[in-house]
């Protein structure tokens, strides 16, 4: 049960001013970041536990990324909260105008389970870097991550400033929004829920940010490099046993080259993981049995051109290849978020375009090709949160450029800079002197039709 009095005194922390100079907000971020550091080891266990990932994935998608983030945002935050100086229109001659950041207030981050570190932490430091107060709630499904996430909020943030809650995000987060007002909601997940946390956050009009997921398309033109392509493709899409909302969810290959395309992933799942991935330093686990079921479901729905093999003891899916999908396949109805990589392909551009828009607005679309013609009509043709061309995945990785979705795939962004503004407000101020004060600006107004049309244009 929330107490919802505990709330209350974010609240009032916020209205302290505690944290309103970019002094206190630094403090505190370098302060975090000492405190990461300080538990690397813990996490690099943590994570073993939950994922099954090793040292050196851990660094590169979890505590390396967020740490990037914390320097970047340390480094640029006194630009950003500087005020705007913007245009004056004729109309407000002779004022001046600008544009001053503020914080929201206090804020709602609800993390998932599949990056159960990063995507809280890096949201986080877009909040506090904005100057808020924070109610975190990560994943109940990631355990042993969430107590070094813990150790790591309490021994940083005073808990009227970050707010830690545990449970069931079903039962915590409608106690917490129904009981409680937030400023801002800020959600990481599966479109399912991300449709409740909207509807409850529009009850009250809370501003909302939504990263979902969503079937993201990889089309492998004829002139593809493709042993670079079946290489970057591979390494993405069973990075984290597949559990990667921006992966690869599916290939488009011409058929040109599909024989080819398939052979290539083979040989690079074999080059990675080796003959046997369930004894392979570099390869992941399921997070749980409900997760392992609804993904052996899909591997009845086409031909298993490599992989296929699991274990549910050890909650293990082999990296899969499949082909000759069935026309009701289900593992083309909803996003994989595993280890299983349908390969289908095309001979016309439309063919792959109507199956891309089956599933329209993707979190992310990837296009391998060496023709600058191609690689824009692709990117003009398929409207996605963002992508990559002759790559995939690697954009979320890079905190100049915004992450975030389209349509079902999301609403908002962040990372870098755009996390600073999703969890700012832009407050348009307009001054103006007290020593001209035209008369022809107010009633009565008759004949004065021709000024307005000359000053309001």
């Amino acid at each position: 049960m929330i107490n919802i009095a505990d709330v209350e005194k974010l609240r009032t922390f916020f209205r302290s001013g505690a944290v309103r100079t970019r002094e206190a907000r630094i403090g505190y971020l370098k302060k975090f970041r000492s405190s990461i550091l300080s538990h690397e080891e813990e996490l690099y266990e943590a994570l073993q536990t939950d994922l099954g990932k090793c040292k050196e994935e851990v660094w590169a998608t979890e505590t390396g990324l967020v740490l990037a983030e914390l320097n970047y945002t340390i480094k640029h935050l006194r630009r950003w909260m500087m005020p705007e100086s913007v245009g004056t229109n004729l109309v407000n001659f002779p004022s001046s105008s600008r544009i001053l950041k503020e914080p929201m207030g206090v804020v709602l981050i609800i993390g998932p389970w599949n990056y159960p570190f990063q995507l809280v932490m890096v949201p986080l430091i877009g909040a506090i870097a904005a100057g808020n107060s924070v109610v975190m709630k990560p994943s109940e499904f990631s355990p042993a991550t969430n107590a070094v996430i813990k150790k790591i909020i309490t021994e940083v943030f005073p808990p009227d400033y970050v707010m830690y809650v545990e449970g069931e995000g079903a039962v915590v987060v409608p106690e917490l929004m129904n009981g409680f007002r937030f400023d801002h909601v800020f959600y990481t997940g599966s479109p399912l829920v991300g449709k409740i946390i909207y509807t409850m956050a529009a009850s009250q009009l809370v501003p909302v940010t939504l990263e979902l997921g969503g079937k993201s398309p990889c089309i492998i033109e004829p002139d593809a490099n493709i042993k670079v392509a079946a290489r970057r493709i591979a390494m993405t899409k069973f990075s984290n046993a597949g559990q990667m909302c921006v992966a690869p969810d599916y290939v488009l290959v011409h058929a040109s080259v599909k024989d080819e395309m398939l052979k290539a992933l083979q040989a690079q799942i074999l080059a990675f993981f080796g003959e046997d991935p369930s004894q392979s330093y570099n390869y992941g686990k399921i997070i749980n049995d409900r997760q392992f079921s609804r993904l052996s479901a899909y591997l009845g729905d086409g031909t298993i051109y490599h992989g296929g093999k699991t274990d549910r003891a050890t909650r293990y899916i082999e990296p899969t290849l499949m082909t000759d999908l069935k026309p009701d396949a289900g593992v083309m109805r909803d996003e994989i978020f595993g280890p299983i990589l349908p390969v289908i392909p095309f001979n016309t551009r439309e063919e792959a375009l109507a199956i891309i828009e089956q599933h329209p607005n993707p979190l992310a679309m990837y296009v391998y090709t060496a023709s600058r013609k191609k690689e824009e009509e692709w990117l003009k043709d398929v409207p996605a949160g963002g992508g990559c061309v002759n790559n995939s995945s690697w954009q979320f990785a890079n905190h100049h450029l915004p992450a975030g979705g389209r349509g079902n795939s999301g609403i908002g962004n962040y990372h870098g800079r755009a996390s600073f503004d999703t969890f700012s407000h832009r407050k348009s101020i307009l001054k103006t002197p007290t020593w001209f004060d035209p008369s022809f600006k107010y009633p009565p107004f008759k004949g004065k039709l021709k000024w307005f049309k000359k000053i309001i244009r």
